[in-house]
């Protein structure tokens, strides 16, 4: 081999292992995952995700494919006829990495130390948790609808109290999967290897490591190096680098989470229906959908896509690009074209920041997009790149205008629970901002215990309302890119994202 080959060689090597932050492994045993996402600590309300991910957490409940709902930890459960008493069996023969068994006061223990953290569990009507001999009970005031869809959240699974502290906080996580904690590095690294006394079908992979990496042309780098087996979230142009790779195949599939404009409802330019439907008539949908995240058919103008059953509006038209019609609306809020094209009102420019940010990296080529599309109607936008964090935090300080985001419908299987929270539980940190409907919350305090036909009625009114008032602007519909290395055979996806279903995976050799 000549020199400049051996140098080349030796170079891409070194570069592959800093990317990857190398440290020896078995690789033959060893499954390494890529994904743009930090965890920062072990408290589930925060970071759950990542042990559930990870298979190293798990809830009650757990949710299939399809969006159903099925027995995990709890083998089955009774609800009484009046919806206020549910009644939960649980396994037997599960032990906690620590060693302890699984009983119903271990299981209160942590879910009472879930239920004092904020989030979507806070909507819950409790009126009382306990252990009933080796069965766990949750009374209601009311009847509540979503409550098996919550307990199947990350924020809910179930660790040992071994796992607390003496103020309730994680500082050793034990959980019940198929894989145990073997190194934790917060915010890039978590290790994990087979837990030999799992109460499942046991894994093949021995040991998993996933590693954060910010800039999506390292991760592809990483698959098509084959420094990595899995890579999640893939930037439109990595796609073709892995096409042609001989080592990587690339799984394409749509999830229950939407790309949307989250805006400030508040805020003098976007205050009214009229003005938002304009902003929605300047989007070019298709465009984006065919030629920056080359995924077809992907244009979405509705929240909820195909995935989330009778919350999606099969019948609902679209409504094309227009920015006659577009131009019309705001013309009529007063807004006139200066000359420089950009729209004027009262000597204020309609000018806007958007926040996005690059953990789905998909996001800041939109952003640009979206950024010259809307000059043409005279909107001027300055888009920012932040932290995902930005977002929420902007939000609560009242700074954000506008929001270019991703946002998971499916987080709890079913999106009433999210919209309870965003509509009626004074949450909505990633839903509208500034924002309220009675005719909306009364919709969601009626879904709460409908049922049959009645409950498919209520769901269309309430996303009609939303596609209609447009208090979040839908864009696409989101697809997964994973990057797949020939060597993993019988690859797994949960369109959920709560499992990345690794203990079902096996290598080729």
């Amino acid at each position: 081999m000549q020199i400049k080959n051996i140098l080349a060689v030796v170079g891409f090597a070194l570069l592959a292992w800093l990317l990857l932050d190398y440290q020896a492994v078995d690789q033959q045993q060893t499954l390494t995952i890529g994904g743009p996402f930090e965890f920062t600590s072990q408290d589930l309300s925060k970071d759950g995700f990542m042990y559930t991910r990870m298979q190293v957490a798990e809830a009650l409940v757990d949710v299939r494919p399809d969006g159903s709902l099925i027995p995990k930890l709890a083998s089955d459960w009774l609800v009484s006829d009046n919806g206020l008493e549910w009644r939960f069996s649980l396994r037997s023969g599960v032990s906690f990495h620590d060693g302890r068994p699984l009983n119903a006061d271990a299981v209160v223990y942590s879910l009472q130390k879930a239920m004092a953290k904020p989030g979507v569990v806070q909507q819950l009507p409790l009126e009382r948790l306990y252990a009933d001999a080796e069965q766990v009970v949750v009374e209601l005031s009311r009847p509540y609808k979503p409550l098996l869809s919550i307990l199947a959240h990350y924020s809910l699974a179930i660790l040992s109290p071994s796992s607390y502290d003496e103020q309730g906080q994680v500082v050793a996580l034990s959980g019940t999967g198929p894989y145990q904690v073997a190194l934790l590095a917060p915010p890039h690294k978590l290790n994990v290897r087979r837990f030999p006394e799992y109460w499942g079908e046991a894994a093949s992979i021995e040991q998993v490591h996933y590693l954060t990496g910010h800039r999506a042309e390292s991760r592809a780098l990483q698959a098509q190096s084959g420094q990595a087996d899995l890579i999640y979230t893939l930037d439109p142009a990595s796609l073709d680098l892995l096409e042609r790779a001989d080592n990587v195949w690339v799984h394409s599939q749509s999830i229950p989470r939407t790309v949307l404009l989250k805006l400030n409802n508040a805020h003098p330019y976007l205050n009214n229906k009229q003005t938002r439907q304009a902003l929605s008539l300047a989007l070019d949908r298709e465009g984006l959908s065919e030629h920056v995240v080359r995924v077809p058919d992907s244009a979405a103008y509705q929240l909820f896509p195909p995935a989330l059953g009778h919350w999606h509006l099969s019948e609902l038209a679209e409504k094309q690009r227009n920015l006659a019609l577009a131009g019309e609306l705001l013309k009529q809020q007063g807004w006139q074209l200066g000359s420089d094209g950009v729209l004027e009102r009262e000597g204020e420019r309609f000018r806007l920041n958007l926040v996005t940010y690059a953990d789905r990296p998909e996001l800041t080529v939109l952003a640009t997009a979206i950024q010259a599309q809307l000059a043409e109607i005279g909107v001027e936008v300055e888009v920012v790149v932040d932290n995902s964090s930005a977002i929420p935090a902007r939000h609560h300080d009242g700074t954000l205008e506008l929001a270019l985001i991703a946002r998971n419908y499916g987080t709890l299987s079913d999106p009433l629970a999210l919209l309870v929270d965003d509509h009626l539980q004074g949450g909505g940190d990633w839903g509208p901002m500034n924002w309220s409907s009675p005719s909306l919350s009364e919709l969601l305090e009626s879904l709460m215990s409908s049922d049959g036909e009645q409950d498919r009625q209520l769901t269309r009114q309430a996303a009609l309302l939303l596609a209609d008032e447009l208090p979040l602007i839908p864009v696409l519909f989101y697809t997964q890119q994973v990057a797949v290395n020939q060597r993993v055979q019988n690859f797994q996806f949960d369109p959920f994202e709560l499992n990345y279903r690794v203990a079902e995976m096996s290598f080729a050799n």
